[in-house]
Order: C-alpha cells, then structure tokens, then sequence
C-alpha cells in the first residue's frame, strides 16, 4: 500500500505532461521542496517513460537541474559566509555547478598523491626557494602539468576535475592547485588577483617592535606564476607588468586575497568563458551565484 509521501510523489510526477503552466510551476515548486531525495525518482521516470514525450523529459531535466542549482547556491552562500576556510571545498562547489554527480573521492586521492609526492622530497631544513623548486619539479616534470595555451579560455579550464585529468588549466586553477597542495604541506603560498593573471606569493612572518611591543606580520618575500611552470619572480616584475596593461597599481595587486576572492575570481573567468561561447543560461546562472557572494 502506498504511504501518503508516495501518493503525491506519484500524483505530481502523472501531471508532469499537463499543458497548463501554471500547473507545472506548482508542480516544480513541489519537488523543489523535496531537494535532492527526489532525484533517482525523476531519473527513473526520465530513463523508463516514454522517450517520444520530449514536454515530461525536459520538464524533469529543467526540475533535477534547478534543485542541483540550488543546492550549489546554497553551500556556496554558507561557504562563503563561514568565511571560505577551506579553499579546496570552495572549489568544489565550483566544479559541482557544471559535474554535479562530481566524484569527490577521486578528486581527494588526486590531491593526496600529489601532496605525497612533494612530502616525499620536502623537508624543514629547505629554504622557501628550495621548496618551491620541489614542488614544481612535481607537479610540472613528474605529473607533467601545463597552461593550457591553446584553448586559453575554454570553461574546462576553471574545473579542478579537468585540470586534474587533462593536466591542464589556466592561470588561476593551476594556481588554485599549486595552494591547496602547498597548503596541505604548511608551505605559505597564497593567491594574488592581479588584473588578467593570477599569482602566488610565498609569505613569512616578520617581527617588528614598536612602541606596544612585539608584533607580527605577514610579509611576501617573493611571487610563483604556477601557469609558467612556477617561475619565481618579485614586486619589479609585477610592476613592469601592471605598467605594459596601462593600470595603476593597488595594494591588492601585490599581496594575498583571501579564498573567497578566489573563487570570485573563478566565477568571474567561467561567467566569461561562457559568455565567449554563446551560452546565456549558463552564464545568467553563474552571474547569479557571483551576485549572491559578491558583497561578502
């Protein structure tokens, strides 16, 4: 016998072909409610109805998409708001949005191996250079990870799944990479928002005495540009840099954002991926999570 739940599980999913529009919306909004508990149900639906009903296939395809939508808007506003603590959940978020059955485990042992591989040949004892030559040696020789210079703005790019697999990405998710597997490894390298790149500085703690007495502060003793294969560099560059685009500079373009930054950044980059290929829903919808975390 049927419990009351399935029901009007039952009844909702035989309206799902009802012409009325309005009907529909109540419909949807219904199943809304019911969150992601509802989806193998419509996926059943979808994969054991009638194939020739193209009105109760993309209905079901528009509900199971606005319920994983709302479920990516929703962790990355809490996110965000818990103050972007960890910089590798952030970017999930991110990848779940375009991978929303996104293999999460995959991903994680990816990420351990590569920090393995840089334990492996790290130590105290090494000077902040001698660290990042390591952890390039890594990731660029061993792992064999590169810009991705020939599809520059391609979206896959900004996917952490893809760049894991395809060992290629652009200058903010090889730099979100090199961070999170540095980070892992307590080595201080943290991204920087510069205007049409994306960097990393490695910080130390500086001491100064002052009139209170003992303080510290976090200071950049040099800059990585993971998307070329981690060259070192420092603050002239960047200068000459800035000057080539004709932009002023700002604090900002030399030292660390935080991991919300990022990944506004992130959204940002996808938003004009899509845009460059024609896609408006796609770029209408991650408009709207950029939005939503815009003034946070």
């Amino acid at each position: 016998m049927e419990t009351n739940d399935n029901k009007e599980l039952s009844a909702l999913i035989n309206l799902l072909d009802d012409p009325d529009e309005e009907i529909y919306n109540l419909i949807k909004s219904k199943f809304l409610t019911m969150g992601y508990e509802v989806i193998p149900v419509l996926e059943n639906v979808w994969e054991t109805g009638d194939s020739f009903n193209h009105i109760v296939q993309t209905r079901i395809e528009n509900i199971i998409h606005k319920i994983q939508f709302d479920a990516v808007f929703g962790k990355l506003t809490r996110w965000c708001l818990d103050g972007g603590k960890d910089l590798l959940e952030g970017a999930l978020i991110i990848t779940k949005y375009q991978y929303p059955d996104l293999n999460e485990e995959k991903i994680y042992k990816k990420l351990e191996q590569l920090t393995q591989d840089v334990w492996l040949e790290i130590n105290d004892d090494l000077t902040a250079l001698e660290k990042v030559k390591v952890l390039n040696h890594i990731l660029y020789d061993v792992h064999g990870f590169s810009g991705n210079t020939a599809n520059f703005h391609a979206p896959q790019n900004s996917y952490l799944n893809n760049v894991l697999e395809s060992k290629k990405g652009n200058p903010l998710s090889l730099s979100l990479l090199y961070a999170i597997v540095s980070q892992r490894l307590n080595i201080p390298l943290y991204g920087v928002n510069l205007p049409q790149h994306f960097i990393l500085a490695y910080t130390a703690q500086e001491i100064t005495v002052n009139m209170e007495g003992y303080q510290e502060k976090d200071v950049v003793l040099f800059y990585v540009n993971p998307f070329s294969r981690g060259a070192i560099f420092n603050k002239k560059e960047i200068d000459v840099f800035l000057k080539q685009l004709g932009i002023d500079p700002k604090d900002s373009f030399y030292e660390p954002c935080n991991n919300v930054e990022i990944i506004k950044r992130l959204l940002k980059n996808l938003i004009f991926s899509y845009e460059k290929l024609g896609y408006p829903s796609k770029t209408e919808e991650l408009n709207e999570l950029y939005n939503a975390i815009k003034g946070i």
